[in-house]
């Protein structure tokens, strides 16, 4: 008996995005299991432009760094990765619902 293919569901899509961000910049200077000072810049500049863009401090991205960072080697793992973009969703949807009058489901769009 065959199994049949079942498409990845929504959030299996969002996972497989993920990875294959991480991966994009990660290892550009080494260690492809993490990211880089200039890695992580890059995919700041890159992958949350808006974010970076609207930012009047030229330091935030720096401080955001060693924030994340939380073994203190210069580099992010995928899990430290996760925390910025768990802090950045969790900042959506306080948003989110912030916006959403008593009684009505939050918007979809951001």
């Amino acid at each position: 008996m065959s199994k049949i293919p079942v498409s990845p569901t929504e959030t299996e899509r969002c996972i497989e995005s993920l990875l294959a961000v991480f991966q994009r910049y990660a290892g550009r200077e080494g260690d492809n299991c993490t990211l880089s000072k200039r890695e992580f810049l890059s995919f700041m500049n890159a992958e949350l432009a808006s974010f970076t863009k609207n930012q009047k401090d030229p330091g935030v991205l720096d401080r955001m760094m060693k924030q994340l960072d939380l073994n203190c080697d210069g580099q992010l793992d995928f899990q430290e990765f996760l925390n910025l973009i768990g802090g950045i969703a969790q900042a959506c949807h306080v948003a989110l619902c912030v916006q959403a009058p008593p009684g009505r489901p939050p918007t979809k769009k951001l």
